[in-house]
């Protein structure tokens, strides 16, 4: 005989849940530097600002600090964490490995209508250099990325990535002040290679583009050392 489940038939849960909406809210304001490393945070205010109760404020903080953009000290203030030297190179290291193996697969499987798709991005990256806007290119920046990652069938890729690359991501935002049109002129060579097939050259300008936050971070840190942790030299 069988036995029925006791749990109700759900509809799909498509739509972001509060803590969802906190975690995305917290963290653009943090990688946007909005709220600079260092800032002291309290579950009670971020909840009274945002105008929800301390449970998705509590559940957001917990997805924050597995980033590495929070630092939860029991009893103690929580306090959004210094950058990393170390973490930074950590993230460039991941971020060069998995995503030369992405667009070597991105040449072998795009389609036009997928090369269209990337350079509508790349126009919109255009756009916010000539218009000095860094928060418009940083979000563009991650989309070419993630669509490269996701139209190779590799979307676990970028998962991956995002889960390694707070502290690079602060670096890489803080960059643009002065390298935004290095970061764009990188990511035309990169398409010129996927849409030529050339995994070799898709590959090579891959990691030429994420190598250069090797020589960026000596510059940040120097105009912004209260940023940074205090680390041995990298």
């Amino acid at each position: 005989m069988s036995v029925s489940s006791p749990l109700r038939a759900l509809e799909p849960l498509n739509r972001p849940s509060v803590a969802d909406t906190v975690f995305e809210e917290l963290h653009s304001q943090i990688l946007l530097l909005e709220l600079p490393p260092g800032t002291k945070m309290s579950e009670a205010e971020v909840a009274k600002a945002l105008g929800v109760s301390r449970q998705p404020v509590r559940d957001a903080f917990y997805r924050l600090s597995k980033l590495g953009f929070l630092s939860i000290r029991p009893q103690r203030s929580t306090m959004v964490s210094q950058i990393s030297s170390i973490g930074v190179l950590q993230a460039r290291f991941v971020r060069s490995a998995i995503e030369a193996e992405t667009v070597r697969t991105a040449c072998r499987i795009l389609t036009e209508d997928d090369h269209a798709a990337l350079d509508v991005i790349l126009e919109k990256q255009r756009q916010a250099v000539k218009d000095n806007d860094p928060v418009a290119f940083h979000g563009f920046d991650d989309q070419f990325h993630k669509e490269i990652c996701e139209r190779a069938g590799l979307s676990f890729a970028w998962d991956i990535i995002r889960e390694n690359k707070a502290h690079m991501d602060r670096v890489r935002f803080l960059s643009l002040s002065f390298a935004s049109q290095d970061a764009f002129n990188d990511h035309l060579k990169v398409m010129e290679a996927i849409r030529a097939r050339d995994e070799t050259q898709a590959m090579h300008h891959m990691r030429i583009h994420l190598s250069r936050i090797k020589e960026q971070i000596v510059r940040i840190r120097a105009d912004h050392l209260r940023y940074f942790a205090d680390e041995p030299d990298t």
